[in-house]
């Protein structure tokens, strides 16, 4: 991964973002020696997101299952035709 000071991201912005529209490679901003921010793709970014809402879904559908939250085949369908009707 690459690291930039912002310093630098401040002097040479266009550069440093052409770089990253490139390499498709997140950067770390540095302020004062200390990790401070990434910059990333925004295509990336985006993905990143979808992918993580996926995974939250996981996660719940997960939950409601260990909780007993969970409807038999023909509840389920009087359910979905009630909601989409």
């Amino acid at each position: 991964m690459k690291v930039e000071l912002v310093t630098n991201l401040k002097r040479q912005a266009t550069k440093i973002l052409a770089d990253l529209h490139l390499s498709k490679e997140p950067i770390l901003i540095t302020e004062h020696g200390q990790p401070s921010a990434y910059l990333v793709d925004v295509q990336d970014y985006e993905f990143m997101q979808r992918r993580l809402e996926l995974l939250e879904g996981l996660s719940r559908g997960e939950r409601a299952v260990l909780e007993g939250r969970t409807y038999s085949q023909s509840e389920a369908r009087e359910k979905m035709c009630k909601w989409l009707k």
